[in-house]
């Protein structure tokens, strides 16, 4: 018999909740452990994709630069070949004397200098007004360089550049003078302009021009009236086919060389509106006017680095001969200043 109001003690309830306690904890530790274990491992393959990344770039990057510098290496060796080849021209061509009107013809025609008809060539000195202070070229391409990505600085060769910055994995950021561009370029598609390429000084001997300035070529001798008339003719017939006339011009002369202000072709919101063009009277080889048209004025310079030529080319309305006798004056002060001590001619013996 049961006896009311007797309390019955059950075990399963309190089992239940342990059990429960028990089990439970356990499986929430088990998951929390899971995704532990889940994001280590995320963040290594992480870790490892972008270490693989780094290293691939790495990688590219050296094999861009060993492709460029290979590139450089054979147009050395070209340059090399053609400049013996362009010696041997004109040695050949300065023994025999026939008339240079082919070799003039076949000169030009293949002429693709960016400065042949607009500019002062790139065998002087450039440099233009940077926000209002005039800077000078620090460096010189010796080769074409075609961009590949927006940041990239296209150069021609001989184009007059301005080095902002240099780092250390062979890339450079500059400004190209000629085309009013900014950008980076490998470091050896350009060299440093010597240091003793000064302007003219501006002293009491310093004598000034006002004239046109017609355009610039390359010619293949260094010396010669026929030379300088030739290119005279080329220059003047490329001016009448562009139909622009020719700009202002002031020439500064003194036994330093000679210095040429010109009508800046970069029109940019940030350069002045005259560029510079000096050339050191050591480098220019020959000038003088033209033996008919006295108002055209021409004078040969060298190219600071190789055998090259050009002739760069004036006209005014009037004669230019008091400007070839300017550049005879200080030709002779150049040589009683610089030459006649350290070479005496008591020393050059001539057969």
């Amino acid at each position: 018999m049961k006896q009311s109001g007797t309390p019955t003690l059950s075990l399963e309830e309190p089992l239940k909740h342990l059990l429960f306690y028990f089990f439970g904890s356990n499986f929430s530790f088990m998951i929390f452990a899971e995704k532990t274990k889940e994001e280590k491992r995320r963040r290594k393959e992480e870790e490892e994709a972008k270490k693989r990344r780094e290293e691939d770039l790495k990688r590219r990057r050296e094999e861009e630069v060993k492709r460029r510098r290979e590139v450089v290496g054979r147009f050395c060796k070209q340059s090399k070949v053609a400049s013996t080849t362009s010696e041997e021209d004109d040695s050949n061509g300065g023994r025999v004397c026939a008339p240079r009107s082919r070799k003039f013809l076949n000169l030009f025609a293949n002429s693709s200098s960016p400065y042949s008809a607009t500019g002062a060539s790139s065998f002087g000195m450039f440099s233009c007004v940077l926000d209002g202070v005039e800077r000078q070229q620090s460096h010189r391409a010796v080769y074409r360089f075609v961009p590949r990505h927006a940041d990239e600085l296209q150069l021609e060769t001989d184009d007059p550049v301005l080095m902002l910055n240099q780092s250390e994995d062979l890339w450079c950021q500059g400004y190209n003078m000629r085309t009013g561009a900014s950008g980076i370029f490998p470091a050896f598609y350009a060299v440093q302009v010597p240091k003793d390429q000064n302007y003219a000084r501006r002293d009491g001997r310093t004598e000034r021009f006002v004239a046109r300035f017609l355009g610039s070529v390359q010619v293949p001798v260094h010396t010669g009236n026929d030379v300088l008339c030739a290119a005279m003719r080329k220059v003047a017939c490329n001016r009448r086919s562009d139909g622009q006339p020719p700009s202002a011009c002031v020439l500064e002369l003194s036994v330093k060389g000679v210095r040429m202000s010109v009508e800046d072709q970069c029109h940019s919101a940030h350069r002045g509106d005259q560029c510079f063009h000096f050339f050191h009277l050591k480098n220019i080889s020959f000038c003088g006017c033209h033996p008919k048209h006295s108002r055209y004025f021409g004078f040969i310079t060298k190219h600071p680095d190789h055998q090259r030529f050009a002739c760069h080319v004036l006209m005014s309305d009037s004669s230019l001969q008091p400007l070839a006798e300017s550049v005879g004056r200080a030709f002779r002060q150049y040589y009683k200043e610089h030459i006649g001590y350290s070479c005496p001619t008591e020393d050059i013996f001539i057969e």
